[in-house]
């Protein structure tokens, strides 16, 4: 099998290869991957020793020198993908003499049904994609310039969707499988047939990412990498805004409450390491420079009286900003021993106490998964409605906000045209120490609709979090020192 090596890309960076390894860097902290100038010369050092024979090897070592979180890996890898590209042109690969791959078997583009059975053929008999040779991805390639190919607004470009489309994806898998469970007879077992569909499944996975990555490299070099980079990279899990995140990056960003917690304590440790000395007592200060002519010579400091105020959580859970307010809750609950007591309260249309669901030992992803089914979160048609949940919050629990509670309202704001009933809410809040409504829509979009944010606005500091990142930013500044 010849051995896959990386051309180095045209045009060059101004410096060469290191001043394009410079712009790869540049590349990753806009997408918000921290590398520091120590890492960069590290992955510079890489490149010396590894060289560009061997492009995985060479992917695998930037790595190991420029990531520090496990979670940043997707993005990594599609960004090494547009500055590292396997090749360029129509090619996919190269082969150590730079001859064409005579083994890539050239089909005619009209033929999708040679093309389909080709594919089958391949997936079938090896074992693993990545034990195939050159000639898988040299189809790949055959396949993404036939039927992904199409002229845009600013000249040629591809679409992964169309390509895939062209393949029929559900009937590779199932003549595929059809395959993998012809040797058992008629009757496989049902270990085998399971094992089956998983090994066909997987395979159809892998032809759809590898797909993918050829229709960004050939994007890349007709529109520009900025062009890919804008829609084409996954963005961090702690980018990711809320309102948009899919179930498996909500499932990722959960996977960062428990760092991004200790984060937080941390910051709220050192600053109450700071403030431990307390502000200087003015008064008692002259009164002691007496002794000394009037003259301030031992400053006398107030004792500091940490505060460690009562949370109350008051969290919207319906649909549209359930994700929001789920990693909220996880990531307060992992805080709570930053205050003396915390709260819990969940709404839809009423409001009801689950605090219980976020002891010390439970599980938290499993407790925000129960609030829905096991809380009275609603009562009346499971839409929506701030302004009845402050009513029942308030006839419930009428004396859980004092002078030592931190009110902490959690939602977008939008009441289905209804009542919201913002005096409530203004009571609400002249009756807790703080308060503050976290909100997970942009703040171009309060107001538009049926959202009662500027009014709410109006009674309850209102912050924009929109993002993990975001979130972690508001939560530390909110934290009692």
């Amino acid at each position: 099998m010849a051995s896959r090596r990386i051309r180095p890309p045209q045009p060059l960076a101004p410096h060469g290869l290191p001043g394009h390894l410079v712009e790869f860097v540049e590349a990753l902290r806009k997408q918000g991957i921290s590398v520091g100038p120590s890492e960069t010369v590290d992955a510079g050092r890489v490149m010396t020793v590894l060289g560009l024979g061997d492009r995985e090897a060479l992917r695998e070592g930037i790595a190991c020198a420029v990531l520090r979180r496990a979670d940043h890996r997707d993005t990594y890898d599609a960004m090494f993908d547009l500055f590292f590209p396997a090749a360029l042109g129509a090619r996919t690969v190269l082969s150590d003499d730079d001859a064409p791959d005579d083994q890539a078997q050239q089909l005619p583009p009209e033929d999708v049904e040679a093309m389909r059975a080709a594919l089958i053929q391949m997936l079938s008999d090896n074992e693993d994609l990545a034990s195939l040779d050159d000639r898988l991805a040299a189809m790949i390639a055959q396949i993404v310039e036939a039927y992904g190919r199409y002229n845009s607004s600013r000249g040629p470009s591809y679409s992964s969707y169309q390509a895939l489309k062209a393949m029929s994806l559900d009937d590779l898998e199932g003549r595929l499988l059809a395959g993998l469970l012809a040797p058992y007879g008629d009757e496989p077992t049902p270990t085998q047939e399971e094992i089956a569909k998983a090994m066909a499944a997987q395979r159809i996975s892998q032809l759809r990412k590898m797909v993918e990555a050829e229709t960004k490299r050939r994007t890349a070099e007709q529109l520009g990498r900025e062009h890919v980079q804008m829609y084409g990279v996954p963005q961090l899990s702690e980018n990711v805004e809320f309102l948009r995140a899919s179930g498996e990056q909500l499932r990722q960003m959960r996977k960062t409450v428990a760092p991004l917690a200790r984060t937080l304590a941390t910051r709220l440790a050192a600053r109450r390491r700071r403030s431990r000395a307390g502000e200087i007592d003015l008064r008692k200060t002259l009164r002691k420079s007496m002794s000394t002519g009037g003259v301030p010579i031992d400053v006398v400091l107030r004792k500091p009286h940490p505060a460690r105020p009562e949370l109350v959580v008051l969290c919207d859970v319906s649909g549209s900003v359930a994700g929001f307010s789920h990693f909220t809750l996880m990531l307060v609950a992992a805080l709570r021993q930053q205050f003396s007591r915390v709260r819990v309260f969940a709404f839809i249309d009423t409001t009801d106490e689950v605090t219980e669901l976020f002891g010390p030992e439970a599980d938290l992803a499993v407790a925000v998964q129960r609030i829905t089914r096991e809380a009275g979160v609603y009562t009346r048609d499971g839409h929506s409605d701030y302004g009845h949940a402050f009513v029942s919050f308030l006839e419930k629990f009428p004396s859980v906000l004092s002078p030592r509670s931190s009110l902490l309202v959690l939602g977008d704001g939008r009441n289905n045209y209804r009542n919201p009933q913002a005096d409530l809410l203004a009571h609400m809040v002249s009756a807790s120490r703080h308060a503050h409504w976290l909100n997970p829509e942009p703040r171009r979009l309060w107001g538009s609709g049926d959202s009662a944010a500027p009014t709410y606005g109006e009674v309850i500091t209102m912050h924009e979090c929109r993002s993990a990142k975001q979130l972690a930013s508001v939560i530390d500044g909110l934290l009692p020192v």
